[in-house]
């Protein structure tokens, strides 16, 4: 951790391959406005660099920001200012230029990564992936900046084609498994954390995947049947979840307005007609269309449709299931994003809130100041899409994009309302 500072908000380190083997570029990101009086370091084996002066942001995005959206590459963006040119692409004397492959230090395809450190000196990524694009602008009379654009493994799979590809039928989990398996994709076995699906795929003629498919849209059918969640984690991993259905209760932070618990800055908030899913349309490949429909919500709000083609589900009972799974009858008014910033927390705080991921479950609590009814309203929903913003200025700031969940409770022995094994309380 050389050169890495101590602030109120943690230690940050982001770190980028400097040779595709085994150098190690680290940046440590002090944040919380100090970032241009604090050490920081380029780590090759042997040589080091201040680059003090130069981090103005750090911008991290990952996830989506709807549960009808599908996941794609997440991205980080951090801009420098480059005082001593060591970063100047041209520059074969750089101590971070490689004659080898004749690259400098920030080329594209390197290995970077954003990480904190916890109260406890516990190192926890924020981002994991790969430089993607890296722009110098060269300022006549000022200072020369640097902007590099990374983008996480997605951005791999989007990038690989299959070769025709006889599938069996089997678990959506497995079928993913095997995709990744496949030579022209070769993903990492150490970078999977893949939990067994609930949706069984096709295996007939009519589900072989044809040569040429993108291995990322594919991937993405396979989740759009399943109705998971298939992301890479801030640790690298690509993930899969499950169908997403009940949640037991257990929220990994719980957001205040009240000057209890976890503090935020900003809370989204959404009541729309465009919630509303009263026919939904589902038909496997070589299927006929599976119809699921609510006629009293189509009389409240006309026919509102959402319908997926050529579904990798089995068989029709399968997609008619999918079909009924799809339907939201009825608008409900819920909190669809929150915003914190690390300053105003405390440490400990600071160390739940930076580390929530993608899939966990968080409370948002609100306070109405006017109004007759409601005064205080709080909601468990699950984390879709999570952004870090990182600069001189503002700090770290940290946006959270939630979905709806139905949350059941842990069974507890005689306890009057969650001692009874009901639709709200189930067995841990």
């Amino acid at each position: 951790m050389a050169g890495t500072a101590v602030v109120a908000s943690g230690n940050y380190d982001l770190e980028i391959d400097t040779g595709f083997i085994q150098d190690a570029f680290l940046l440590d990101d002090a944040v919380q406005g100090v970032l241009d009086n604090t050490q920081y370091v380029l780590d090759g084996t042997t040589n080091f660099a201040d680059v003090t002066t130069g981090i103005n942001s750090v911008n991290v995005k990952r996830g989506r920001r709807d549960v009808g959206d599908q996941f794609s590459a997440g991205t980080m963006t951090f801009n420098m200012l480059d005082t001593t040119g060591i970063f100047n692409p041209f520059d074969t004397l750089s101590p971070f230029y490689d004659p080898a492959t004749a690259q400098p230090g920030l080329a594209p395809m390197r290995r970077v990564r954003l990480a904190r450190y916890s109260n406890t000196n516990v190192k926890e990524l924020l981002f994991a992936g790969f430089v993607v694009n890296y722009e110098y602008n060269f300022q006549l009379g000022g200072l020369d900046t640097v902007t590099v654009y990374c983008a996480d493994d997605f951005y791999l799979l989007a990038q690989t084609f299959l070769a025709e590809f006889n599938v069996s039928e089997q678990l959506s989990s497995a079928r993913l498994t095997a995709v990744l398996n496949l030579p022209e994709v070769d993903f990492p076995i150490g970078q999977r954390n893949i939990s067994t699906g609930t949706q069984t795929l096709g295996g007939a003629s009519a589900f072989t995947v044809a040569e040429g498919t993108n291995t990322l849209d594919y991937c993405n059918q396979i989740n759009l049947a399943e109705q998971g969640r298939l992301f890479m984690a801030r640790d690298g991993d690509l993930t899969f979840q499950p169908r997403i259905g009940n949640t037991l209760s257990q929220p990994v932070a719980d957001f205040h307005d009240d000057n209890t618990n976890i503090p935020y800055d900003a809370v989204g908030i959404t009541f729309e007609a465009d919630q509303v899913v009263n026919r939904a349309a589902v038909a496997i490949r070589g299927g006929t269309q599976e119809v699921a429909e609510d006629l009293a919500s189509q009389a409240k709000y006309f026919i509102q449709t959402t319908s997926i083609t050529d579904s990798l589900l089995h068989n029709d009972t399968a997609a008619l299931a999918l079909a009924n799974y799809l339907l939201e009858a009825e608008p409900e008014a819920r909190y669809t994003s929150l915003g914190t910033n690390l300053n105003k927390l405390t440490t400990a705080q600071r160390d739940t809130v930076a580390i929530i991921d993608i899939g966990d479950t968080i409370t948002i609590e609100k306070t109405f100041a006017s109004g007759t009814g409601t005064t205080q309203l709080a909601q468990e929903l699950a984390v879709e899409g999570v952004e870090h913003t990182i600069t001189v200025s503002g700090g770290h700031s940290v946006m959270y994009f939630t979905s709806p969940t139905t949350i059941v409770y842990e069974l507890i022995l005689n306890d009057a309302v969650f001692g009874i094994i009901d639709a709200d309380n189930v067995l841990g």
